[in-house]
């Protein structure tokens, strides 16, 4: 996993005004290259064959053509493009590009999970009215804004990112370009980046958030009216895998950039990043998608097709 080597460091220390970048990867100890380097490639895969099969079996099925799963085969896609973004090798010398497509999917997955906890809250506080209040058209507006929040998050960051001056050795101590490590970099004030970062990941963890939770406290009021025992577990069940999804984007988001100053360590940042870069677009499609009827349901179906 690891990107620049002893002479790739010797070089850019001789040319340091240099705009190129080199990434430390995720350790540099030579022993574990080989295990790390299977490991991220068999998730990447799992993630690609998980997301893509699932965007692929929600198009194809008219059983799935409903909001929560056109909500589902944009998560997939999203998460798709955002491991692409980060695991394959040949866009580490892009790191503008890939910082910028990093946010916009970070943020518009933060968003769309929120979508998707708006959809499981009509379905079960109100399912009579769940057709009329997710009309056509509304599930696509709902992505489209997660979209376009994540576009301007990513310009806000990478305009104010080009303006800083980097004079130090481009050798970035991570395994993929974030807004932390290259500020670490420059030599210039940092201070308008470190407000910006804050307050726009502020904003964008804390809305998803605070969102999300109050959707699932009236779900969970509704769920506790419910008598029968089997409709409160179904119910539950329902509304479970999306709340293990956004505990682990939410939590490893905030582990990493909202942490005091005196305690950050990019080391530490780089394991908790693996969660949200890596691990959630892999377990994503199998917590969604492993423990719905429907989707096996479909599945099964296109299996004895083929």
């Amino acid at each position: 996993m690891a990107i620049a080597n002893h002479s790739t460091a010797m070089a850019i220390a001789n040319h340091s005004t240099s705009t190129l970048f080199a990434l430390l990867g995720l350790t540099q100890q030579p022993e574990l290259q080989l295990p790390l380097f299977l490991l991220f490639l068999g998730i990447y895969m799992v993630s690609v064959v998980g997301n893509l099969g699932m965007s692929l079996l929600i198009a194809a099925s008219p059983l799935l053509h409903t909001p929560v799963y056109y909500f589902l085969s944009c998560l997939s896609f999203i998460n798709l493009c955002y491991s692409t973004v980060i695991t394959p090798q040949m866009l580490v010398n892009f790191y503008m590009a890939q910082l910028f497509f990093f946010v916009v999917f970070v943020v518009a997955e933060g968003y769309l999970l929120t979508a998707m906890a708006y959809d499981r809250y009509v379905a079960i506080c109100s399912p009579l009215l769940y057709n009329v209040t997710m009309f056509p058209g509304l599930s696509s507006l709902l992505v489209l804004i997660a979209f376009i929040l994540g576009v301007l998050s990513a310009v806000a960051h990478t305009s104010a990112m080009m303006k800083l001056s980097f004079c130090k050795f481009h050798i970035i101590n991570h395994y993929f370009c974030d807004v932390l490590p290259l500020l670490n970099l420059s030599c210039s004030s940092t201070h308008l980046n470190e407000l910006l970062l804050f307050v726009v990941a502020g904003f964008n963890t804390l809305v998803p958030t605070l969102a999300v939770a109050i959707s699932y406290a009236f779900i969970l009021y509704s769920i506790l009216r419910i008598r029968s025992s089997d409709g409160w577990f179904k119910a539950f069940g329902t509304c479970s895998s999306l709340l293990i999804a956004v505990g682990i984007f939410t939590g490893s988001i905030t582990f990493m950039y909202f942490k005091p100053p005196s305690s950050n360590s990019l080391d530490q940042d780089k394991v908790s990043s693996v969660f949200h870069t890596t691990v959630i677009p892999m377990l994503n499609p199998l917590i969604y998608s492993l423990r719905n009827k429907d989707v096996k349901k479909a599945l099964r179906k296109y299996s004895v097709r083929t």
